[in-house]
């Protein structure tokens, strides 16, 4: 079995986000560690469980960025990667910014 690897690269960054469960609205609070132009990690205690979708909200220097995605893995007790699904053209712009600071920075 191969590891899954990234799609694209991913930059440290560290932010607040908020993950809302579409389907039970339930909501989690925690801090991105890394993210890339596909998805980010999310440190949490309590990860949602693989394939949950969500909505993300991710708020930094100012600007907050929202997207559609699924939760790709897990790790237990440290957090979960999310995979964006779907970007809003204004919120892809953010994202770039934010990413463009980070390889710069």
């Amino acid at each position: 079995m191969q590891a899954e690897h990234p799609r694209s690269r991913r930059y440290s960054f560290a932010a607040i986000i908020d993950v809302l469960d579409v389907k039970s609205e339930s909501q989690i609070h925690g801090r991105t560690s890394d993210v890339s132009l596909t998805g980010c990690f999310v440190q949490t205690p309590k990860p949602l469980p693989h394939e949950t979708k969500v909505r993300i909200s991710i708020t930094s220097r100012g600007e907050n960025f929202t997207a559609l995605g699924r939760v790709i893995h897990i790790r237990p007790n440290v957090g979960m990667g999310i995979m964006f699904n779907e970007i809003a053209p204004n919120d892809q712009q953010v994202l770039e910014k934010w990413l463009s600071q980070a390889r710069t920075g």
